[in-house]
């Protein structure tokens, strides 16, 4: 099962980053169509944020334990910013719908910025 946690700020519900972790089993690698919506999202997103945006964003990556973790530093344009990641919510949304058995999501509420301790 693929476990998404998205973190948000404490009341004020924004995005300051995500973390997916695992293989969706849903089928072999290479047939897996959940697992392959779930990258095509993640990717995306982190594509669209570091293209379309002008935000400081940490990403990393954990082969063994099948990760990506993202975390937003700053941002000079919140609101967009906030338009993408939340669109990576409502697809993950999507898939986990149909998918419970393969994808979990979790919102977690921060106190402070994300720091490399809470992943």
């Amino acid at each position: 099962m693929t476990h998404a946690v998205i973190f948000e700020k404490s009341g004020s519900h924004e995005i300051v980053g995500f973390q997916t972790e695992g293989h969706a089993g849903y089928a072999d690698a290479g047939s897996d169509i959940v697992c392959a919506a779930i990258s095509v999202l993640v990717i995306n997103t982190i594509n669209s944020v570091e293209q379309f945006t002008d935000s400081d964003c940490t990403v990393t990556q954990d082969e063994e334990k099948a990760g990506i973790y993202f975390r937003v530093n700053s941002s000079k344009n919140p609101k967009e910013l906030q338009v993408l990641l939340q669109s990576l919510v409502l697809g993950l949304s999507g898939v986990a719908e149909g998918n419970a058995d393969y994808l979990s999501i979790t919102f977690k509420e921060v106190q402070r910025e994300l720091t490399d301790s809470l992943f």
